[in-house]
């Protein structure tokens, strides 16, 4: 069982990360095919741009006007039959469901996945009670078995290997396979759930969209687990971010054109399916009773905080699929329900600044992220704000604001700053090794992992002045 890290712990838990052999190759294995099948349905989808732009307006609108579509939403829900909940806060939120299921006097639970329900600690509630827990994800499945927290928003097992889920089915599953096929592996876990899937008492779903004028919740899946959610148990209950909003289907659409591509590389998905509260009087199935639980828990503060952009998000884990930074450490180093970069915006908020304050500068700032982001969240911008405020709250490291203050007292005096620049070089001259650098003091945090090149004879400046001094004489 892997014990979930936390946010400050970062620098170790990068350390650990970095400590794994098989790490980078098994996170790479799917992020670069995440990244060439997305390339390839962009390249496919010519619209793409306007669609992008279409999107981030819908997003900014309905944010702007977030307190109107909020009101018509729950209005239209209610009308639908739909019990609407508010919680503002994770701990609220979780309660709200443990409440309804123990109302219920619930045994047996599945749960759809769902970001939101991990961020609102969900599954730990779960394990915690005297109710069974089921993943109707094949993903969450391995990493319940496993006790691990997702790795990824959208493979959330993508840090275990396909040896690894032989294990655990041979050790966990009732009638498990001892074959590493992968159609033998989903039968072998087919058998030990389907029959809780049809006998649950409760079914827990998280939700894409939310749309307003129907008061009616939108889910996007693989594998049509959410409808495992719904169809089965008597009593159906939605956890979704206030965020999720948009004001129809038809401003639904555009984000969903957007949210498959930049997610999996799929022109579409094979699940989209719109639930509208439960059941009428005449039909063959769904929940008579169907919940939804509004989830702010830090939302608003971004709001106030000039953070709106960031609430744009549709958790397409697009930027973390293109992240140097996370194609190195995994998900797991985070240390926070959201990893990669959208991760580092997020979790401040989450949590606190304090606190997370060292994942605002696990990013190279070489914009990636907001390239490929299908609603043109500018994350670098947010990141390098983040990041000001810690260094305005003093939260960063002693040493880090000092060599800072160091560097502002060089860079005033040019003079000084050349000198300073040329007994560095002769320094650094003193630990290469043919043409590189594996060790140096005071750079055991690069040096641990990669070598330096070996740098130039001269300094910038001179030999800028030399350049200089050449084309004068030319002339």
């Amino acid at each position: 069982m892997m014990q979930a890290n936390k946010p400050e712990n970062f620098t170790q838990n990068v350390t650990d990360a970095l400590a794994q052999p098989d790490l980078k190759m098994i996170i790479r294995r799917t992020t670069d095919k995440a990244e060439a099948k997305r390339a390839d349905a962009i390249a496919n989808f010519p619209e793409f741009e306007k669609a992008r732009t279409q999107g981030q307006k819908v997003k900014d609108h309905t944010i702007k006007h977030m307190d109107h579509y909020l009101a018509e939403f729950e209005k239209n829900a209610k009308a639908q039959g739909t019990i609407v909940h508010w919680a503002s806060t994770a701990e609220e939120a979780s309660k709200i469901v443990l409440d309804i299921c123990r109302e219920h006097k619930a045994k047996k639970v599945t749960r759809s996945k769902s970001m939101l329900g991990e961020e609102i600690g969900l599954t730990h509630a779960f394990d915690n009670s005297d109710m069974e827990r089921i993943e109707t994800d094949l993903a969450e499945h391995i990493i319940q078995l496993a006790g691990d927290p997702p790795s990824h928003i959208i493979w959330p097992a993508m840090h275990r290997s396909r040896e690894d889920v032989v294990k655990l089915f041979r050790e966990f599953h009732t009638d498990p396979t001892y074959s590493e096929e992968i159609t033998d592996l989903v039968r072998s876990a087919r058998r030990d759930l389907r029959n809780k899937f049809l006998t649950s008492d409760i079914g827990i779903s998280g939700s894409n969209f939310l749309l307003a004028d129907s008061g009616s919740t939108c889910t996007v899946t693989n594998e049509g687990n959410a409808e495992l959610t719904i169809t089965p148990p008597k009593v159906h209950i939605v956890t979704a971010g206030i965020e999720k909003l948009v004001p129809s289907m038809a401003h639904a659409i555009p984000l969903l054109r957007l949210l498959t591509r930049s997610a999996t590389g799929a022109d579409i998905t094979q699940y989209i399916t719109f639930h509208n509260g439960p059941k009428r009087k005449n039909d063959a199935d769904g929940p008579e009773e169907c919940h939804i639980v509004l989830v702010d828990n830090g939302r608003t503060k971004m709001l106030a905080e000039g953070m709106e952009e960031m609430l744009r998000c549709i958790r397409c884990g697009a930027c973390m699929n293109h992240c140097v930074v996370y194609k190195h450490i995994g998900g797991h180093a985070y240390g926070s329900v959201y990893p990669g970069p959208m991760g580092s915006v997020l979790t401040p908020h989450l949590q606190s600044l304090e606190v997370a304050n060292k994942q605002t500068h696990a990013c190279t700032m070489n914009g990636r992220c907001e390239d490929v982001c299908p609603v043109n969240i500018p994350l670098p911008k947010l990141l390098r704000s983040l990041r000001a405020q810690s260094w305005q709250k003093k939260y960063e490291p002693l040493t880090n604001r000092s060599v800072v203050k160091l560097f502002g007292v060089l860079a005033k005096r040019p003079q000084l700053f050349q000198l300073f620049s040329s007994c560095s070089l002769i320094f650094m001259k003193a630990f290469s090794r043919n043409g590189w650098i594996k060790y140096m003091p005071f750079t055991s945090g690069w040096t641990r992992n990669r070598d330096l090149l070996e740098p130039e004879t001269t300094t910038f400046m001179h030999q800028y002045k030399k350049m200089k001094k050449s084309k004068s004489d030319g002339a």
